[in-house]
């Protein structure tokens, strides 16, 4: 153990490749071509890389709070895949069909395999990189677990702001010819944010979404919100009373996208076929569907593209809901 110990720190320092970083005796336990990644000291001790850290801990707490779990260390309570599942069912209100209780290594990434596969289901549509599998997650190797949890926050919209341009330096150790050779690269976690407070990556949402009158009203104005969601209450309400349906929140009773494709078929005087939405839609991805129809039912009612994303509506953001309602409200204020 010694000798491999050595063997490593030699390597990290040789001249080619500086580095001050000790290698512990297992990562010098390679094949040949195999090759371990580790994350610079330097880097952990980062200001922001600590707090993208914490606020992702509290999240997870958060959205697991019911089921009574607890995670404390990311590598440590995650690499077996029981709380990953636990998230992503929470999430996206679906079951797996996966073993509840896994001990063995084998059935642990046999776990892992099945959520992951649900992860990419679902984030492969978006033009997500996936930079994580099964043998990373359940390696323990914290880099892999942090492109994973950053993905699902963003694609679920949490109401959590992660810092921005958080990066770390890793360490890439690989045995070629028997001897230890090491690289440095950059790894990028986040980058910027919008002024909505959810973070926002670049390579997905290249554009900056333009402040408008919403934007203006919730950071100078809160006190007439209120007025606001008075009005539209009423508006649609005067529309969807014709199928003895009342709205009292909106954020909440429109998060399903059921009431806005009925109040397409009201404003637009047609029966909209209940085939083509789900009536009580039970999963994330059946109310993002029911959203995003009603959004092509506008559209065709000349409407343009809703600013908002169906998965902000569907995840109760307030502001993206004003904007669709509000929209509605412009065009068929006057139709009785």
């Amino acid at each position: 153990v010694s000798d491999l110990q050595e063997e490593g720190k030699n390597a990290i320092n040789a001249p080619m490749n500086p580095s001050t970083v000790d290698i512990h005796p297992e990562d010098t336990l390679l094949e040949e071509n195999e090759e371990r990644t580790m994350i610079d000291p330097n880097s952990k001790e980062d200001p922001k890389f600590k707090e993208l850290i914490k606020v992702l801990i509290d999240w997870i707490n958060d959205v697991l709070v019911e089921e009574r779990i607890i995670v404390k260390q990311l590598e440590e309570d995650l690499y077996d895949g029981q709380v990953l599942q636990k998230l992503l069912e929470k999430l996206a209100d679906r079951k797996l069909n996966v073993a509840e209780v896994t001990q063995s290594e084998i059935g642990q990434k046999q776990k892992l395999q099945t959520v992951l596969e649900t992860v990419h289901d679902l984030l492969r549509p978006h033009g997500w990189t996936i930079k994580w599998n099964v043998d990373s997650i359940h390696g323990k190797n914290l880099i892999s677990i942090l492109h994973l949890l950053v993905a699902l926050a963003m694609h679920f919209r949490a109401p959590i702001r992660l810092p921005e341009h958080v990066s770390v330096q890793v360490v890439v150790v690989r045995k070629r010819e028997g001897l230890l050779q090491t690289t440095h690269v950059t790894e990028e976690l986040t980058t910027t944010t919008e002024q909505t407070g959810f973070f926002i990556v670049t390579i997905i949402f290249p554009l900056k979404l333009e402040r408008d009158a919403f934007d203006t009203l919730f950071d100078h104005a809160p006190d007439k919100l209120s007025v606001v969601k008075k009005s539209l209450i009423t508006f649609v309400n005067k529309h969807l009373n014709k199928l003895n349906l009342e709205v009292t929140e909106l954020e909440t009773q429109f998060a399903d996208g059921v009431y806005l494709v009925l109040l397409m078929g009201l404003l637009e005087d047609y029966f909209v076929p209940l085939h083509n939405f789900y009536l009580t839609p039970e999963s994330f991805d059946q109310k993002v569907h029911n959203v995003s129809f009603a959004f092509e039912l506008m559209q065709d009612g000349g409407l343009k593209k809703p600013k908002a994303r169906p998965e902000d509506v569907v995840n109760l953001d307030l502001k993206s809901t004003l904007r669709v309602l509000y929209n509605l409200f412009t065009k068929y204020k006057n139709v009785e």
